[in-house]
């Protein structure tokens, strides 16, 4: 990976064929204008979260977050792991350092309201009720991360404060109008398209009260001198996220202030692609701990042959070693941004 991305202009000029180019423009094209239309973003969801359970509780961490922690030097910082070796713990430790500090930047306080685009598996709609006294709707296209997320609020003994609806996040409800103190989107605006962070933006805000009120997101990105809004199929978007399209932070700042007719000031812009390539390599040690094949059958009967079930593990170490590569060569990012209301201030000054 590391040797593709050194090389890469060159390599593509010698290895690509005029039908593979052709191939990438028509793939580009259908992802920009129809990869994101509300019956194919169900069917996209199905196809990156719906798979099993068991297969990410295998190598996420106990919160089961499925995006970038944070590493400080109580883990040794972001090359820990390969300095000192790994330790049990450090990436639940890192894991929940993220949480709380999205939660921080977000500004909430017991008794906030929060909407959440992108559930997963509860992790950050769990902390903010259980540490941070929030209440928190949570929307997520995923029927498996539902449940499981149901699940594990019911653990934790927070149903009645914290809510996962199963929907589109431009089917939110008219009685969400201007009745959050938060938002928060952890990585999930890679499944958004384009075409529609506009209107991503302009939910967001319908969403938020007028006054006092914060947004955070978060995203992998493209650095601004790589984003194309025709991105066209790769590894990644054929066998892991289906019509995924990574933002960058310019389009995503332009695109807040458009959807939200300049309702929305921008408070912070974090890049912490130096945090991701050892979440990678955690996910994919764990994978190779605690992935057991009949576990993992009764959700891919095809994987009882051995042959099958390892070139299955390939997969997800490719994507570990493919991802972990853009990251630590700038190749991709990874920005979260912060947005207040104009004329609020970002904390007590005076």
């Amino acid at each position: 990976m590391d040797l593709w991305l050194d090389n890469q202009s060159g390599m593509e000029d010698t290895l690509s064929s005029v039908v593979a180019r052709v191939s990438a423009a028509f793939s580009g094209l259908y992802n920009s204008f129809l990869g994101q239309t509300r019956s194919q973003a169900r069917l996209n969801a199905i196809a990156s979260y719906d798979q099993s359970n068991e297969l990410f509780k295998a190598f996420l961490s106990a919160e089961m977050m499925y995006s970038c922690a944070l590493w400080s030097d109580s883990e040794g910082g972001v090359r820990g792991d390969l300095d000192d070796g790994p330790r049990l713990g450090d990436l639940e430790a890192a894991q929940l350092r993220k949480i709380r500090h999205v939660l921080t930047k977000a500004r909430v306080k017991p008794g906030h309201r929060i909407l959440e685009f992108g559930s997963g598996w509860g992790g950050l709609a769990i902390e903010a009720a259980r540490t941070f006294g929030c209440e928190v709707d949570t929307v997520t296209l995923s029927a498996e991360q539902k449940t499981l997320a149901e699940e594990r609020i019911r653990a934790a003994g927070l149903e009645g404060r914290v809510r996962v609806h199963l929907l589109d996040y431009r089917e939110i409800p008219a009685e969400f109008e201007k009745a959050f103190d938060a938002f928060v989107s952890i990585e999930m605006l890679e499944h958004v398209g384009s075409k529609h962070y506009n209107t991503y933006f302009k939910l967001v805000d319908f969403a938020l009260k007028s006054r006092d009120s914060t947004a955070v997101v978060s995203a992998s990105t493209f650095p601004e001198s790589r984003f194309t809004g025709y991105q066209a199929e790769d590894f990644m978007r054929r066998y892991m996220w289906p019509n995924s399209c990574l933002p960058s932070a310019t389009g995503l700042i332009i695109a807040a202030q458009t959807g939200s007719c300049n309702r929305f000031t921008l408070e912070g812009v974090e890049n912490h692609a130096a945090h991701y390539p050892r979440t990678l390599r955690e996910w994919g040690r764990r994978l190779d701990r605690n992935l057991a094949q009949d576990a993992i059958v009764k959700d891919y009967p095809a994987l009882r042959e051995r042959a099958e079930y390892e070139a299955f593990k390939r997969k997800w170490h490719y994507l570990f070693a493919y991802a972990g590569a853009g990251f630590a060569k700038g190749y991709i990012t990874c920005h979260m941004l912060t947005f207040i209301r104009p004329n609020d201030t970002p904390g007590r000054c005076d």
